[in-house]
């Protein structure tokens, strides 16, 4: 087998996605992050037990950090380590990136939005979204569009 086949593409380990955010976003650009994460939630997010369903990033102090993200602990975790199944953690991004994203957010009134979470090279990275809200006009054009996409392969198919 030739070396190329072997070879992954990035993010194609996926652990969890936020499959509404596309749905309730714009998103217009998309970054990579790191997780400062604990030992207990490595072997968890290893077990596939995370969930971005709620999940969203703010600005705090200088630093973005992940609210709502839900990594349920195993059940034969440590019993001396308190788990945190919902705790805030810290994004690893660079200061010149952190910056960037400040200035977007307060300035230009976008929204960050946690995507996937996924492996790459042994570490956990996040796909961070930078977003602009939709609204309900939005949506439904794009239900609608989604629904004549669908009916127009049907179609196509059936000739």
């Amino acid at each position: 087998m030739s070396k190329s086949a072997t070879k992954k593409k990035p993010g194609s380990d996926r652990i969890a996605e936020n499959r509404k955010a596309r749905h309730d976003y714009f998103i217009e650009e998309q970054l990579e992050a790191g997780l400062s994460l604990e030992g207990w939630e490595v072997k968890s997010l290893r077990a596939g037990r995370g969930n971005l369903a709620e999940s969203y990033a703010v600005i705090r102090d200088g630093e973005i950090f992940l609210l709502g993200a839900h990594i349920a602990p195993l059940p034969s975790a440590s019993t001396h380590v308190r788990a945190d199944p919902v705790r805030t953690r810290r994004l690893l991004l660079h200061r010149r990136e952190i910056d960037r994203l400040i200035g977007a957010v307060e300035r230009k009134g976008y929204t960050l939005i946690p995507l996937a979470l996924y492996w790459q090279r042994g570490r956990v990275k996040l796909a961070l979204g930078l977003g602009r809200g939709k609204k309900q006009h939005d949506k439904r054009a794009a239900t609608k569009d989604r629904d004549w996409q669908r009916q127009k392969a049907r179609i196509l198919k059936a000739k």
